[in-house]
This record gives C-alpha cells, structure tokens and sequence, in this order.
C-alpha cells in the first residue's frame, strides 16, 4: 500500500487529536490533517488530496452527509469513511446514498479504524461489526422497489436476504432453492454491482432502493 494523505473532520478536539497520533504510528500513513468543521476540510482540500477523510456526520453547521456529497462530487478519487457516537440507520442509509464506502463507531478501536483503512483502498467497503449488525436487523424490503434492470427477480430476492443477514445454506432453505444455486446468484450479484462483500451489497441495495432502513 502507498502511503495514505488521511484528514479527519470532527468537532471535538480530543478525539482529533487521540486518532491523529495513532494514525501517525502507522508505516503506511504518510500526512494526517485535521479540521473541526467543513469549512476547515474545504480549505484543506484547496491543497491537499486525500485518499481518505474520516468524517463525523453530526457537525456543527454543514453536516457530514452535506461534505460528503460535496467531496465525492469533487474529489471522485478521495473515500470518506463516517464516524459516528450511534447506531442511527437515517444517518447512515444518508450516508451510502452520499457516497461513503466505510462506517466505523467513534469508541471503536484502532483495530476497526485499521481494517476501514485496509478494506476502502482495497476497493472494498467496510461497517463496523456493530454498525452492520444494527442495520442488518432494521432492513426492510421497500413496498414499490426501484426497477433494476440488470438485476433478475431472483437476484433481487436473494440480494434481500443477504441483506436480513442470511447465510447462503440459510437463503437456500428460505426461497427452496439448492445452495449452489444461491453461491451462484451471490456471485453474479458481485459481479453485477460492482461489489466485493457483503458490505458492499448492503450499500448496493439501500443507495439504489431494493431495500429501506
């Protein structure tokens, strides 16, 4: 991995300050920068290009789902990963549909915020254990779902599940169907939004409408 330009974007200084040293212990982050608000992080990223922005969503001001959109309109290159105190499923469904690819708790530990680091510039997206779990258990399939063309009625009904949390022998027994058929349809369904995990998937079905939290 190339080393990593990292800014974080929290209102509360210890917390900055706290995830700035630690970051600065690993071999793999070259710059870290912090700003308190999105006014900061704009100025900021008038000179810096960031592969990553840690950002808190609940800010004074300009939220964080706000700079989200904005950067990921911007700066397509640079991934924002949320922090959050709670589990909240409106923020972070608000999230995804703005355009973050990690979600990490802020009294997570540095392992979480490594393995958000390593997953995101591996192309992957990452929850928090905790996150996905809270999600996972408010997911509903939406009534009218959009139409998703390159997706098949089976596809789609096998993507919700995944979704509830089920395994492929759980899918299996759920929609009568052989397991090899759903380690098919999983992988199709990778293959067709562009997603390497689960994460990704859930991502996938709440930003495009097959599923609602």
């Amino acid at each position: 991995m190339e080393k990593l330009t990292i800014v974080l974007v929290d209102d509360h200084q210890l917390f900055r300050e706290g995830l700035h040293l630690l970051l600065d212990n690993l071999d793999y982050v070259k710059e870290v920068f912090e700003a308190s608000n999105v006014s900061e992080l704009y100025k900021i990223l008038e000179f810096v290009s960031p592969d990553i922005i840690f950002m808190d969503i609940d800010l004074p001001g300009t939220n964080g789902i706000e700079a989200s959109r904005y950067v990921v309109e911007k700066y397509p290159n640079t991934n924002i990963i949320a922090l959050s105190m709670y589990c909240d499923e409106d923020f972070y469904s608000q999230m995804i549909g703005a355009g973050a690819k990690g979600f990490i708790l802020k009294n997570s530990g540095m392992d979480d915020v490594e393995a958000s680091i390593k997953h995101i510039m591996d192309g992957k997206n990452y929850f928090s254990q905790e996150i996905l779990s809270v999600i996972l258990n408010s997911i509903n399939r939406k009534k009218q779902p959009a139409q998703h063309s390159e997706l098949s009625e089976r596809e789609i009904e096998v993507l919700y599940q995944i979704c509830k949390g089920f395994s492929n022998n759980e899918i299996a027994d759920i929609l009568n169907i052989s397991k090899r058929t759903v380690d098919k349809h999983r992988e199709n369904l990778l293959s067709k939004t562009n997603t390497k995990n689960t994460a990704g998937l859930v991502m996938y079905a709440i930003k495009n409408g097959v599923v609602e939290v």
